[in-house]
């Protein structure tokens, strides 16, 4: 278990205190005092590691269940014993242009909290270093440290965001370049872009209606005090999402605007094609006649026909590119 515990404390009166190293001692602590709670954080733990956490602290069989799954959207189970919160952190690559979601799960009961997480993206760390300087949250018992961990997910949701909107400002720049398109894939980065923002809404989404939830009364486990932070929590979630569902639409829009640009190139390179196909055409059968070498042709045993005939197809080239090019066509 210790190779899979990242951290175990008790906190009491909103500082943390020393306590048994075992966590099953230090949990019967907690709820000796009244006025303490155990806050025990798992990294990936298995089945087998996960059974002792299990059995004491008495977590739901269904909920235990969807930690060690790791594949839910985030959602908030409401159980006798506890609650049971599933947020899906996130993480930017800016260099390869992609969204990785972890997942982080929070059950909060009577006089405990056990975070499970999952992945790479880690808030876990800074939240409780910033809860233990915060003792006036921290008062507020286990319900602080769901809080908390929601507060620091959501922030980092607007940090993505915001480098997803420089990353689109770029992206439809070089879309709009003059040179566009030329030997680019441009719309399989679009689309590309486009998967990477969908990872994100899949992420931040279903959040809302879980911490729309929190705020409202009904909820156990779920201290009076800490409402007003959840509904923080909550407005800044609705920032992202109306972020994330401006930045699907934009890219819908520029999506389609490369799409008509590329049909408006090829007509333009199907005008040209064609005017240069009738500049050659008229040479072509003009020559097409005089080499048909029948006996009785009009100038062909005149001095002047051929020069004649090169300077007609000539004069006539020449018409019919300055036609075109008035017309735009060249």
């Amino acid at each position: 278990m210790r190779s899979v515990i990242v951290d175990c404390a008790i906190y009491r009166d909103g500082a943390r205190t020393e306590g048994p190293a075992d966590f099953s001692d230090a949990l019967d602590e907690a709820r000796a005092s009244g006025d303490a709670f155990l806050w025990i954080g798992l990294h990936e733990p298995t089945e087998k590691e996960f059974e002792l956490v299990t059995s004491e602290f008495g977590l739901h069989p269904l909920a235990v269940e969807d930690a060690l799954c790791a594949h839910q959207r985030p959602k908030l189970e409401v159980y006798d014993d506890s609650l049971f919160l599933v947020l899906k952190p996130v993480q930017y690559d800016d260099r390869a242009g992609t969204v990785t979601a972890g997942e982080l799960m929070v059950f909060v009961g009577d006089s405990f909290v056990v975070t499970v997480r999952h992945g790479e993206a880690n808030p876990l760390g800074s939240v409780r270093d910033r809860l233990e300087k915060m003792p006036e949250v921290l008062q507020h018992g286990p319900t602080a440290v769901m809080y908390a961990v929601s507060d620091a997910v959501v922030d980092h949701y607007l940090d993505v965001a915001d480098d997803l909107h420089g990353d689109l400002e770029e992206l439809e720049t070089e879309v709009f370049a003059p040179n566009a398109g030329a030997g680019q894939n441009t719309a399989g980065r679009i689309y590309a872009f486009k998967r990477e923002v969908m990872e994100f809404r899949r992420s931040a989404g279903p959040l809302e209606e879980p911490m729309e939830r929190l705020t409202g009364a009904g909820v156990p486990f779920v201290h009076e005090g800490s409402r007003p932070f959840f509904r923080d929590v909550s407005d800044h979630l609705t920032r992202v999402n109306e972020h994330v569902e401006g930045l699907d639409r934009l890219l819908s829009d520029i999506l389609s605007a490369h799409l008509a640009q590329m049909g408006v190139r090829q007509n333009d390179d199907m005008r040209k094609i064609s005017a240069w196909a009738a500049m050659a055409a008229v040479p072509t059968m003009i020559a097409g006649i005089y080499g048909m070498n029948f006996t009785h042709m009009p100038e062909l045993k005149q001095p002047w026909g051929y020069p004649a005939v090169v300077a007609l197809m000539g004069g006539v080239i020449a018409l019919l590119y300055r036609w075109f090019k008035r017309r735009g066509w060249l």
